[in-house]
């Protein structure tokens, strides 16, 4: 059974909704770490985090504009179906191509991870930077098409080409990134003396973080692929996602759950227990208090 255009809008705002509010409270956790940070982690990746919610708030926005216009403002003069079918609506073009300029930004952040996880090699940024550039083109050419088109007309095959392009090349990227990512990590951490046990969290982190997202982007693929209205619900979708995924990087590098061998984790626990030594005046080493107590005892007895 197909689903109709207005359902699968509804389905995809509902769910904007909910993953936009776990995008924001993952960014007032990730906002609260990089202010505690100097340098290169809070000159970037406090604008990056700020950009990806300003665009997931204003994809948010565009929503539910959409949504009142579909079913409230213009439910008489035409149908919530034939309204989102309209796809040369300007609302219509500002939603894409918001999701496009998210996607755009998630696999440059992507070859970035990529990129300094494999020591800075160019053997990895380059072909990353390729078919990067490759999505912006067809991207935003899709974006001027549909922007041009005649309204309630259909989506011509260059569009259709387009937007098949695009999607495919974000899909490679992103999966070969996210492979290259999790290889890397793995072979970092098998070397460590618990073995791979050890470092799983991170491990898991890292591949759900990034898995979450190539998943998006294949399932947009298939439903594109296949003609089904839900391609609108996973466009709604992806952009939050991305805000989503980029937090919990940041988070799990900043916690580094998982992320210290057994010989640091028995330096960090010595380092607790002296502190709280030194809360009761007992410093490292040998302290003269307990003989002087010591003594007193004795003397005490003699007498």
């Amino acid at each position: 059974m197909a689903i109709p255009m207005d359902m699968a809008a509804l389905l995809g705002l509902f769910l904007d909704t909910l993953l936009y509010g776990v995008f924001f409270t993952l960014y007032c956790f990730t906002l609260f770490i990089l202010l505690k940070k100097t340098g290169i982690k809070r000159q970037l990746l406090l604008p990056v985090a700020t950009l990806l919610l300003c665009i997931a708030t204003a994809h948010l926005i565009i929503d539910f504009v959409r949504a009142l216009d579909a079913f409230i403002f213009k439910v008489d003069t035409i149908g919530a179906s034939d309204y989102y079918a309209n796809f040369a609506s300007p609302l219509f073009v500002a939603s894409t191509a918001l999701c496009i300029t998210q996607t755009i930004l998630a696999d440059a952040i992507v070859v970035w991870r990529c990129f300094m996880l494999n020591d800075r090699s160019l053997l990895v940024a380059v072909p990353g930077c390729i078919i990067l550039l490759a999505s912006i083109a067809t991207g935003f050419y899709g974006i001027g098409s549909l922007s041009q088109a005649h309204p309630l007309s259909n989506i011509s095959l260059a569009d259709y080409g387009c937007i098949a392009t695009f999607d495919t090349l974000t899909m490679v990227l992103s999966v070969t990134s996210t492979s290259l990512n999790a290889w890397r990590i793995y072979r970092t951490r098998y070397f460590v003396p618990e073995g791979f046990a050890a470092f799983l969290p991170v491990f898991v982190v890292i591949i759900e973080s990034g898995a979450f997202y190539s998943m998006s982007i294949l399932v947009l693929l298939l439903t594109f692929f296949i003609g089904s209205n839900a391609q609108y619900t996973m466009l709604d979708i992806i952009t939050p996602i991305v805000g989503i995924t980029f937090c919990l990087i940041i988070l799990q590098v900043h916690f580094d759950v998982g992320g210290n061998s057994p010989a640091e984790k028995l330096t960090e626990a010595r380092g607790t227990l002296t502190s709280l030594f030194r809360g009761r005046d007992v410093r490292e080493g040998f302290s003269m208090e307990p003989m002087t107590v010591q003594i007193t005892e004795e003397s005490a007895l003699s007498e």
